[in-house]
């Protein structure tokens, strides 16, 4: 993942460059805790119940903001709001605030099929190369197995939540963890 500072618009703007990415196309914001993200958004009942059963991990839920919130533009309204588990969320953790990221590749529309998430500290490397990033850092946490591991799960205020994409948390996890507390088991 390419990472900045929610709170630095010139590192969020690196990211855009390196990426190629237009800036009308969201990038996900990394939290430390379920209790950050319930300080920034609203977060519906069934939110809760997805952060609560699977947070930290590869989910990423839509939120809305807070009205009281300064809203960060990089990231949209509602918001794509992640709190990763391993090395990356360690990393969100030692930076004390919320992050600003997105899989380090070259975004769409700019991107050729050959065009891929970077899965290694090696391919990290080539694609700072060959986009100029200047990359400050990376962490190596060894070889990513999913190039689009974040699950997506729109949860508007007020409404159902709803899967958009399915990535690493399989939509039978999310339905158990929206399922009401003593429903069917399997034995």
């Amino acid at each position: 993942m390419l990472c900045a500072r929610a709170a630095d618009p010139a590192a969020i703007n690196a990211v855009f460059r390196a990426k190629q990415r237009p800036t009308a196309k969201p990038l996900l914001l990394l939290l430390d805790s379920p209790v950050t993200a319930e300080a920034l958004f609203v977060l519906s009942g069934d939110a809760r119940l997805l952060a609560d059963g699977l947070w930290p991990g590869d989910l990423a839920l839509r939120l809305p903001w807070r009205p009281s919130t300064e809203t960060v533009t990089a990231v949209g309204s509602p918001a794509l709001v992640g709190c990763p588990d391993g090395i990356l969320g360690r990393l969100v953790t030692l930076a004390g605030e919320p992050l600003a990221a997105a899989v380090c590749s070259i975004s769409t529309p700019a991107a050729g099929e050959k065009d891929h998430p970077a899965l290694t500290a090696g391919q990290v490397a080539a694609f700072e190369r060959t986009t100029g990033a200047r990359i400050a850092a990376v962490v190596d946490g060894g070889i990513c197995p999913q190039g689009r591991h974040m699950t997506i799960i729109d949860c508007p205020a007020g409404a159902a939540a709803r899967l958009q994409r399915e990535g690493t948390v399989h939509a039978r996890a999310v339905e158990a963890a929206l399922a009401p507390p003593g429903g069917p088991h399997v034995g």
